[in-house]
């Protein structure tokens, strides 16, 4: 019988050094931790090229949970700068297709190809996934250009892989250029915004949901 397709997906990522001893805090991107990070767990690290971790594994000795948040232990990091040097690295583990799917996470091959719709509309077409620490990125090609969306639950409300569509909400100006009514009213806006006394910024950026 033939091996069962197999790929890679992401799990996790390496926020902070804790304390002296080597440990990591980690921010999950799996709703099953308790399957993902047991002893021995090897993870592939996406670092930059220049890091010395560069090609390496990373293999987990313990996984501990300290006021709510999740600490790594890894195997040959042993102190606090071993850890800071890892700060910012994405665990992946191979996985193998036929397990069973974890619950609002897909992987790259799944996404690339889907059609973007808008109010049911077709406007674009997934064609690459770019994964940053922040947040991941999807990659639509829109008319003659290409549009960098969030993957980001407010934005993308919606997959639908069986069905091949992808459903965003986007807010104004990511597909389409805003009219120059709209641009000065924003302008406007701003401005009044920026002279009322006594007035605050807010940010309306999304969080990342974790797979």
């Amino acid at each position: 019988m033939a091996d069962a397709p197999r790929t890679q997906l992401r799990v996790g990522r390496l926020t902070k050094a804790h304390g002296l001893k080597g440990a990591i805090k980690l921010e999950l991107y799996t709703d099953d931790p308790e399957r993902r990070f047991v002893p021995g767990a090897e993870f592939s690290l996406q670092v930059p090229e220049s890091s010395p971790w560069h090609g390496k594994r990373l293999t987990l000795r313990e996984l501990r949970w300290y006021n709510g948040h999740p600490v790594g232990f890894f195997e040959g990091v042993d102190d606090r700068t071993a850890a800071e040097g890892l700060v910012k690295a994405i665990l992946w583990v191979e996985h193998v297709d036929q397990e069973e799917p974890e619950p609002d996470a897909w992987y790259d091959h799944q996404l690339v190809g889907l059609a973007v719709l808008r109010d049911g509309e077709k406007v674009g077409e997934v064609t690459a996934v770019d994964h940053l620490p922040a947040q991941d990125l999807l990659i639509v090609k829109a008319g003659g250009r290409e549009v960098l969306v969030p993957f980001v639950s407010a934005i993308v409300p919606e997959v639908d892989v069986e069905a091949g569509t992808l459903t965003v909400t986007p807010p104004p100006g990511l597909f389409e250029e805003l009219p120059e009514r709209d641009v000065e009213n924003a302008a406007g806006a701003a401005s009044s915004d920026s002279e009322a006394p006594g007035g605050a910024e807010a940010s309306d950026a999304p969080d990342s949901p974790a797979e």
